[in-house]
């Protein structure tokens, strides 16, 4: 039986009379099929995939305004990239209120879904593979939404992604949440965005599970009040199989959530166990810059009421094995690299914290470990929950 729309969902795509269903089955000329009826949609259409294999040799592109594109299941419809000659994301999307739901992505060869510029976007219950696992080669990214207002992602999968998984950038009022990320480099990462929910996630066997950052010489940059909750950050001991030069490059293997140059981020009543380097890293941007508008330090960071389990047993830090020796044979499971100021930042965790003494971008080498007493810090208040769009929410029912 095809799964039936909750009226209420229609509201996102609210149409011309007109609208239809635009049905694309597997086989022959898959690429021209399902390219076209991506271009001849029309506000309001539902395009349906049906189950099978579609072994497509070109990048998809939709920019046309409230469409559904569904398929029968992210295990039943499975759109394969494998064979792709050109070097671009699998499906582009570059409008707005549109639903992805219901299949898979697998073996782009750049990004699996990008979404950019598209506000009001829903990915429900979609998987992004590369299935031959994690390999330099493999996209940067899996959902990949950028330049957006409005965004939720929710019960999705992604596995192999070489830079992150799920990936939020320069976007404001976001819901990540019931997904899962293993085997990437970044497991889940908001990056320069604003008001953002990450929680019911599980991020396993990536080099980082979760990550906040800010970066300079982006377009929009800023990034805060963004909440990291009721999460499962578990055993992330994949190594780094970025490309050299890519800010996650930098990743420690072993890191749980890691949060880079933020401003307001609460993390808290997350499940934390099995990281080698850190549960939790609090850093500040490690390169030098030359943006004026940046800020490179972590402020209003607050850690609390997380459940730790083993960390820092196998640090992947300049003299980590040395320094964890020192600590009886693991380093406390929540790391500050010493940059910013100690009194906007609140742990209140029940673990040590272990300073590392650093300056502002100074070498690793240079660092002057010792534990330290975050506890009371003054962190900004807990921002406000992300409500989006009903009809967003109901499009995800």
């Amino acid at each position: 039986m095809k799964p039936i729309l909750p009226f209420a969902a229609l509201a996102i795509i609210a149409s011309p009379a007109l609208a239809k269903t635009i049905t694309v089955a597997p086989g022959p000329d898959a690429q021209s099929r399902l390219q076209g009826a991506l271009i001849e949609a029309a506000p309001g259409d539902v395009i349906e995939i049906g189950a099978g294999r579609f072994d497509l040799t070109d990048g998809l592109s939709l920019d046309v305004n409230k469409v559904i594109v569904r398929g029968a299941g992210p295990d039943k419809t499975v759109l394969s990239f494998k064979g792709q000659l050109g070097a671009g994301e699998g499906l582009l999307v570059t409008s707005d209120d549109v639903v992805l739901r219901g299949f898979a992505v697998e073996d782009s060869k750049g990004d699996g879904i990008k979404t950019k510029g598209a506000d009001r976007i829903v990915y429900k219950n979609v998987r992004v593979e590369w299935t031959g696992g994690p390999k330099e080669t493999n996209g940067a990214y899996g959902i990949y939404p950028v330049e957006s207002s409005d965004v939720l992602i929710d019960s999705v999968i992604v596995k192999g992604a070489s830079d992150a998984g799920i990936y939020v950038g320069q976007s404001k009022r976001i819901i990540v949440r019931n997904s899962r990320a293993e085997g990437n480099v970044a497991g889940i990462e908001i990056e320069n965005s604003r008001n953002a929910d990450v929680y019911g996630n599980t991020a396993t066997h990536n080099t980082g599970g979760i990550l906040v950052f800010d970066l300079p010489n982006l377009p929009v940059m800023g990034g805060g009040d963004i909440r990291v909750f009721k999460n499962m950050v578990v055993d992330n001991d994949t190594p780094n199989f970025a490309p050299k030069g890519n800010i996650v490059a930098t990743v420690p293997t072993g890191t749980g959530v890691l949060v880079m140059a933020n401003d307001n981020v609460h993390v808290f009543d997350n499940d934390l166990s099995g990281n080698g380097t850190a549960n939790v890293m609090i850093i500040s941007y490690p390169k030098a810059f030359t943006d004026k508008r940046y800020n490179p330090l972590p402020r209003g960071i607050a850690v609390g009421g997380n459940r730790h389990g083993k960390a820092g047993f196998a640090p992947q830090l300049p003299g980590g094995a040395q320094l964890a020796a020192a600590f009886g044979g693991s380093l406390p499971p929540i790391l500050w690299d010493g940059s910013g100021d100690k009194a906007g930042l609140a742990v209140t965790d029940k673990v040590t914290v272990l300073g590392l003494g650093l300056a502002l971008a100074a070498p690793p080498e240079t660092a002057k470990p010792a534990p330290v007493d975050l506890s009371t810090g003054t962190a900004m208040p807990q921002p406000a929950r992300v409500v989006l769009p009903e009809a967003m929410e109901a499009a995800a029912r």
